[in-house]
């Protein structure tokens, strides 16, 4: 008897992920979500200007992007609508909890399912 996890048939849906480095923090997958499970906070930093006669720049930096599983239909909308491809599909399947709670996966787990492991 293996301990192995079966792979996953090709083109099958895991979890959604977050490619952190491509979030800029639109909200549009939260605005677009037809259950609203996504939960995204975030705050604008001025990054000084470096030419003499340049203007500072405005960034939106992400503090939170969380998503509630115990209502999440995966319809998909929120990785179709995003501009920057920051949501994907990941192979990752095996996630519970013992109450609804605990499926509310915060931005370093959904990170951490979007790396692909290193073989």
């Amino acid at each position: 008897m293996t301990d192995a996890t079966p792979a996953s048939p090709a083109r099958s849906r895991g979890s959604i992920v977050l490619i952190e480095e491509n979030c800029t923090v639109c909200m549009l997958c939260a605005r677009e979500c037809p259950d609203w499970c996504i939960h995204i906070e975030g705050h604008k930093e001025t990054i000084p200007a470096t030419e003499p006669r340049g203007r500072d720049r405005q960034v939106n930096v992400l503090d939170r992007f969380a998503i509630d599983f115990a209502t999440c239909m995966f319809c998909s909308i929120c990785i179709d609508v995003c501009p920057f491809d920051a949501l994907a599909w990941s192979p990752e399947y095996r996630f519970s909890g013992e109450g609804p709670a605990d499926l509310l996966i915060e931005r370093d787990t959904l990170t951490r399912w979007g790396v692909a492991p290193s073989e």
